[in-house]
C-alpha cells in the first residue's frame, strides 16, 4: 500500500529524493564506512515525518515493539538482518533470553514479542522468554489472539549470570525500555551480552542527546551530498528545569519555544513555505506518545490548565517529567485511507527490514499520531524498501521508501553514536 501524498509543496522533497537516488552508490559507501567505525544498535525503529518539503526523523526507539505489524513477506529480510546482528555481537551465541515489558494483558504487544522470538529462532538460536514480573514464580502460558501462545518464565540469577530454570543463555535481548530503572537482577552480569546495554534505557537515556548525535551525523552526510542539513533534520532545544504541577520553569520553556519558532520561520521564508510553523514539546525521556503537546506560540505554555499539566507531568511508570525537549514540528502530508499517516521504519543491525504506517483518523497533520485511536497499516512497503529503482522518478514507491530508509539509517547511526557517547566508564573499558 502506497500512501496518497496530498501536498502541493513537493518540489524540494522530490529534489531531495532525486539527490539521494543520484548518489546512492556514494551513500552506501559512506554508510559502510560508518558501520565499520560504529556498532549499530541490535535493533531500532524510527518515526519519520514527510512534510512535502522536508523529510526528518522525530523519534528513535531502541526497544522497538510492533514487530507484529510487519508484513509476513518481510520475514526473510528480518531473519537475514537478525543473523547479521547476532554474528556481529555474539558470534558463538546458541541460546538467547528475551526479556519483554511487564505486560500480560496487552496481547498486541505480546504478539510483537512472539514475532521477535520467531525471527531469532529462525537464526538457529534457542530462544526463551524471561519476565521481570516480581510476582511470577511459575511459568505462565498466554494464548495469543492470532493463534499460538507465549510462555513467560521467571528469571533466575546465579552469581553473575542470568537465566531460567535449566537455561543458561549466551546473550540477553531486552524488549523492555527500563523506564523505571535497571533492576538489580540485570546489573553486574559477566560473560553474557546484554542488548541493548542498560544505559540505553529511558531511566538514563535522553532524546535531546540522541538528536545532538543526529546533528553530528546529518551534518557530515549533508556535506557529502551538498545538501542543506535542515531538509533532513528537525531543530530542537531543551529545558531541564520544568515542573508542570508547580508551574515552575514556564519562562524557560516559553523562551526556548520562542527562539526555536524564530529559527523555523527563517527557514520557511528561505524555502517559500507558507505552512504555520509549530514545535512539539516532549518529555526528554519516555515513549508511548506520553508527555507530548503541540505548540504554535510560546504563550500557549504559560498558565496551562490542570488537564494539560496532568498530561505533561507524568509518563510511563508514573515517572515525573522535569526535562523536556522542544522539537521543530514537521507536518505530515501523507494519508492512508483518509487518515493522517506517518511511516515507521524498522531496522536490525544496520539493515532496513521494513515498516508500516501509523494512522490516526482524528488527528491533524501537525499533531502527535502516537495516541489512542491510532492504528497500523501493514504491508506499507509495497516493494523492498532498501533497493532503489534509479530508472524511475523519485516519487515511485521503491524510491520514496529508499529515501525513508536512508533517513532512518541516519537516525540509527545517531543511536550508535549516542550509545558510545553516553556509555559508563566501565562499559567503555570492557
Amino acid at each position: 500500500m502506497v500512501p496518497h501524498l496530498t501536498t502541493a509543496l513537493s518540489g524540494p522533497l522530490l529534489a531531495l529524493e532525486q539527490t539521494l537516488l543520484d548518489n546512492a552508490t556514494r551513500i552506501e559507501q559512506w554508510f559502510r564506512n560508518q558501520w565499520i567505525a560504529h556498532t549499530p544498535p541490535f535493533y531500532g525503529s524510527v518515526d519519520l515525518r514527510n512534510s512535502g518539503f522536508k523529510l526528518a526523523p522525530v523519534d528513535m526507539n531502541l526497544f522497538p515493539g510492533g514487530f507484529n505489524n510487519l508484513g509476513e513477506e518481510l520475514l526473510p529480510l528480518c531473519v537475514q538482518a537478525a543473523n547479521a546482528a547476532v554474528e556481529r555481537l555474539c558470534p558463538k551465541a546458541s541460546k538467547l533470553l528475551l526479556i519483554p515489558e511487564n505486560y500480560t494483558r496487552n496481547l498486541f504487544y505480546l504478539q510483537n514479542v512472539a514475532r521477535i522470538a520467531s525471527i531469532l529462532g529462525l537464526t538457529g538460536m534457542e530462544v526463551r522468554i524471561g519476565s521481570l514480573l516480581p510476582d511470577l514464580t511459575e511459568p505462565m502460558r498466554i494464548e495469543l489472539p492470532e493463534g499460538g501462545s507465549l510462555l513467560l518464565e521467571p528469571l533466575q540469577r546465579h552469581g553473575n549470570r542470568l537465566g531460567l530454570a535449566g537455561f543458561d543463555p549466551c546473550a540477553i535481548l531486552l524488549n523492555n525500555d527500563l523506564s523505571a530503572g535497571a533492576p538489580d537482577i540485570l546489573q553486574g552480569l559477566e560473560g553474557q551480552r546484554l542488548l541493548p546495554p542498560l544505559h540505553a534505557g529511558w531511566a538514563t537515556r535522553r532524546k535531546s542527546l540522541h538528536f545532538a548525535a543526529y546533528d553530528q551525523v546529518v551534518a557530515e552526510f549533508a556535506s557529502l551530498l551538498g545538501l542543506d542539513p535542515w531538509l533532513l533534520n528537525p531543530y530542537f532545544g531543551r529545558c531541564g528545569q520544568i515542573n508542570f504541577h508547580e508551574r515552575t520553569g514556564e519562562d524557560c520553556l516559553a523562551a526556548k519555544i520562542d527562539g526555536l519558532l524564530a529559527r523555523i520561520r527563517v527557514k520557511y521564508a528561505e524555502y517559500g513555505v507558507t505552512e504555520t510553523p509549530f514545535v512539539v514539546v516532549k518529555a526528554d525521556a519516555g515513549t508511548y506518545g506520553m508527555g507530548v503537546m503541540t505548540v504554535h506560540d510560546a504563550s500557549e505554555v504559560i498558565g496551562l490548565n490542570r488537564r494539560q499539566r496532568n498530561k505533561m507531568s507524568v509518563v510511563k511508570e508514573g515517572l515525573q517529567v522535569s526535562e523536556v525537549i522542544i522539537q521543530e514540528g514537521v507536518h505530515t502530508l501523507e494519508t492512508v485511507n483518509g487518515g493522517v499517516a506517518e511511516p515507521v521504519v524498522y531496522m536490525m543491525d544496520h539493515y532496513v527490514i521494513g515498516g508500516f504506517y501509523r494512522v490516526h483518523g482524528e488527528r491533524g497533520r501537525d499533531e502527535n499520531l502516537n495516541a489512542p485511536g491510532m492504528h497500523f497499516e501493514p504491508l506499507a512497503f509495497e516493494t523492498c524498501c532498501n533497493i532503489p529503482d534509479c530508472r524511475k522518478g523519485p516519487d515511485a514507491a521503491p524510491n520514496r521508501f529508499y529515501a525513508y530508509g536512508v533517513v532512518a539509517c541516519l537516525a540509527l547511526l545517531a543511536g550508535a553514536l549516542e550509545l558510545e557517547q553516553t556509555a559508563p566508564a566501565e562499559v567503555v573499558a570492557a
